[in-house]
């Protein structure tokens, strides 16, 4: 059964249902896989490795949130300088690639150009199927870049793929797109947090 699998009265119904999807997908976050992500983006960033980040339709711009909010958020109040890709951002590239080549390449063409060894691959995808985001994925696991997936549904084959799965069990596109937005969140202000001085927490908004 997926979510909705009835019509809905009203929309008041529909928002009451729709989050108990999104409570019951913020459950289903394995706390260990959160630890284990941010510790390796804690210690990429440190080290001066680069974190890439990609994704199709409403992952993409998660994908450029994520450099938003990871390249200046984590790096205010902290000595951090996280240097962050998004492999979604330029749309020139994108083209050039998906014309000339494949779009299937979009990501993996990009990676094989610029990321090595200790760097990290951020793959943003409900299905955890797309052709690109799994080429990039596979890319990456050959080539010692570790891979940090956000997967749903039921994880397809970047989950197999990825060093840390943030699976979120959920069967609706925005549910899971809207918990995989609040994971790029909550790594960043937790990154931020655990970087900053105690005593500037109280005083800065989050």
């Amino acid at each position: 059964m997926t979510f909705p699998d009835k019509p809905f009265d009203g929309i008041a119904a529909y928002i009451d249902a729709y989050a108990k999807q999104v409570a019951h997908a913020f459950v289903s976050i394995d706390r260990a896989a959160m630890d284990k992500a941010c510790d390796l983006l804690d210690v990429t960033y440190a080290q001066g490795g680069t974190v890439y980040v990609c994704g199709n339709g409403g992952s993409a711009a998660i994908s450029n949130h994520y450099h938003c909010d990871h390249l200046k958020g984590v790096q205010t109040d902290t000595l951090i300088k996280p240097r962050v890709v998004s492999l979604v951002s330029t749309v020139e590239t994108l083209t050039a690639i998906a014309n000339d080549l494949s779009y299937a390449e979009v990501f993996s063409y990009q990676l094989r150009t610029m990321a090595g060894p200790g760097d990290v691959l951020i793959t943003i995808s409900s299905s955890g199927d797309s052709e690109n985001v799994v080429r990039a994925a596979a890319w990456a696991k050959e080539n010692h870049v570790k891979v940090i997936a956000f997967s749903g549904f039921a994880g397809g084959r970047t989950a197999a793929l990825a060093d840390v799965n943030l699976h979120v069990e959920a069967d609706n596109y925005g549910v899971i797109e809207d918990v995989h937005q609040s994971i790029m969140h909550i790594l960043a202000q937790f990154l931020r947090l655990r970087n900053m001085d105690p005593a500037l927490i109280e005083s800065r908004k989050f």
